[in-house]
């Protein structure tokens, strides 16, 4: 299904989205990739899901991404003797290792890399950032705190520790076995929460093992401080607003997402911006305009795709939420200011040959009346370079290979197309016009840019250009040769 959008949707599925209607309704209101959050739901429910999802691009003819979401280490207190105690401004409060129901003046923190790694006048932020504690001393299985943001503490809340990078992997023993169930089931994408350092995507990848792309989730400071290095390693990046909102002072977000996307573009990396996107959308069938504007500035910035996460998982109007989404990108891709800001913000480092012709191919689409640019790509190297050019005209990625299809999916501007097999560029070119004519993007009369790599079927090798004519008998006058 072709958007009339470049920008890319990211829909997470739940309660609210899990029957075969749902997931099918999102998907033609605007959804390309699907979400699925390890962190609710059994293996069953996500198998169930993902089979949905498989039989909708089937019936559709349509490739679909689908991102599996690990959950990462959750940093949780124990429990209350009463459930919950009232902190107030000022008092002392003990964190520990000792599993004894808490009270008003102690709690268990069960986690002793949090007490190896703490220092006096570190912060820990409990229930996002609702309360916040001062560590006034700490030992190997304590810490004395002062209060500095009272409120009600409660059973199993989340613990946040923004100063310190805590010697965490990133993968948890659940996470490792749901890498593995997912990877096997087949989804295109796996995005690790909470990564601090690159070794937390190098092990992610290891186990993975080419079965995913491995897509960094930036939430905490140390990953912001690293975020070159976790680029490097990294297929694609997601601005995970939530707790990095509660890590960081929350006027460091937006200048922070911003330079996220420009970096991962210049990668020629797909970057997501999400939380709480349309978040009153989960009541509402109506956003706020604050929300409308957070969703125009991410595609503004250049952002591949924006992400609903309750919105569409547990909220009563998930296909009204992909829809506003939707119509709010293609009216910002219709305004003559985002081509200037999209084209003032194009800086890529082009050092090789691939790098040039993809550039080229860009300007001849923007300075000729081509109407679309064609790549022939097995790895998905090609159509990923050409989509950090950000071009005018639409981009047709095809490819033999499935995965690299679904994975393109998350890609800004890029229509996939899944073809044969193709070992001569004449092939690739008129599979290229063919592909350009069914998808509605050029007549007769119109030329497409057709990008390979020679020899076919090696990654990283673009490194021929085309201008072809969509003439039938052209077309015809090449399969003959």
């Amino acid at each position: 299904m072709r958007r009339h959008r470049n920008v890319k949707i990211v829909a997470t599925l739940g309660p609210a989205s899990s029957t075969y209607e749902m997931i099918r309704g999102l998907h033609e209101a605007g959804a390309d990739v699907f979400r699925l959050n390890m962190s609710h739901g059994s293996h069953d429910e996500i198998a169930e899901r993902h089979a949905i999802i498989r039989k909708v691009e089937a019936e559709l003819g349509s490739p679909i991404a689908i991102l599996a979401d690990l959950q990462g280490p959750k940093l949780r207190l124990g429990t209350f003797a009463n459930g919950e105690e009232e902190l107030t401004e000022g008092q002392s409060f003990r964190l520990d290792l000792s599993d004894a129901p808490g009270d008003a003046t102690r709690v268990q923190l069960p986690h002793k890399e949090i007490f190896d790694a703490l220092e006096p006048n570190a912060t820990l932020l409990v229930n996002d950032g609702k309360i916040r504690l001062r560590v006034k001393d700490c030992g190997r299985d304590f810490a004395d705190c002062v209060v500095e943001v009272p409120g009600v503490i409660s059973n199993r809340k989340g613990v946040n520790v923004p100063d310190v990078v805590l010697p965490l992997a990133a993968l948890s023993d659940k996470d490792r076995k749901d890498l593995e169930f997912v990877c096997e089931l087949g989804v295109d994408w796996l995005a690790l929460s909470f990564v601090q350092r690159p070794a937390d995507v190098e092990e992610a990848r290891g186990l993975a093992k080419g079965r995913a792309s491995i897509l960094s989730k930036i939430e905490k400071p140390a990953a912001v401080k690293a975020f070159d290095d976790i680029l490097a390693v990294s297929d694609g990046i997601m601005v995970a607003r939530g707790d990095l909102g509660v890590e960081l002072p929350v006027q460091n977000v937006p200048p922070i997402q911003k330079r996220l996307i420009r970096k991962s573009r210049a990668a020629a990396k797909p970057v997501i911006v999400a939380t709480q996107m349309l978040e009153s959308m989960i009541d509402s069938p109506m956003p706020t305009r604050a929300e409308v504007s957070d969703v125009a500035t991410a595609i503004y910035e250049g952002a591949d795709a924006i992400m609903l996460s309750a919105e569409s998982a547990a909220g009563s109007f998930p296909i009204e939420a992909v829809t506003t989404m939707s119509n709010v990108a293609t009216e910002v891709e219709s305004d003559p200011t985002y081509t200037d800001i999209i084209e003032a913000s194009r800086k890529a480092d082009r050092k090789t040959v691939a790098d040039g012709i993809v550039a080229a191919a860009r300007e001849i689409a923007e300075t000729t009346s081509v109407k679309a640019i064609c790549c022939y790509s097995q790895s998905g190297t090609t159509a990923l370079l050409v989509s950090r050019e950000r071009p005018r005209v639409p981009i047709i990625a095809l490819t033999s290979v499935e995965r690299t299809a679904r994975r393109l999916c998350l890609s800004w501007g890029t229509s996939c197309v899944i073809t044969g097999h193709v070992d001569r560029f004449k092939t690739a070119v008129i599979e290229a016009v063919r592909a350009a004519k069914a998808e509605g993007l050029a007549g007769e009369q119109d030329m497409v840019v057709v990008t390979a790599g020679v020899p076919f079927n090696t990654p990283g090798t673009t490194n021929i250009l085309r201008v072809a004519p969509c003439e039938e008998r052209l077309i015809y006058s090449a399969e003959a040769e």
